[in-house]
């Protein structure tokens, strides 16, 4: 009888295992589903919100862009000459130094 008892709360547990597990299951296929539809609606929707975006941009005038270029090559060519008077100076110290020992 006991044996009987035991077999019986195994195919209990066993039944509810496969229950969970198609439970489990049926909710990863809604998941995946959902997911799928999300993708599917999420480019229009991000190409949508992109539109918008790009509308809201403040471009600037060909005058602002040609004084900006302006500023960085000069500041450009000022930090070029900076580091090439760096680099002269260090350079002719070092062959000063190395011409004493000689």
């Amino acid at each position: 009888m006991a044996k009987n008892e035991a077999d019986s709360k195994a195919q209990k547990a066993i039944a509810k295992a496969e229950k969970a597990e198609k439970a489990e299951k049926a909710a990863k296929a809604a998941k995946a589903a959902k997911t799928e539809k999300a993708k599917k609606g999420g480019l229009k929707k991000y190409l949508k919100d992109l539109r918008s975006e790009i509308k809201k941009v403040v471009w600037p005038s060909r005058k602002q862009v040609t004084n900006n270029t302006g500023i960085v090559m000069t500041v450009m060519a000022v930090m070029g000459l900076f580091l090439f008077a760096i680099d002269t100076g260090l350079a002719a110290v070092i062959k000063a130094l190395l011409s004493i020992g000689s």
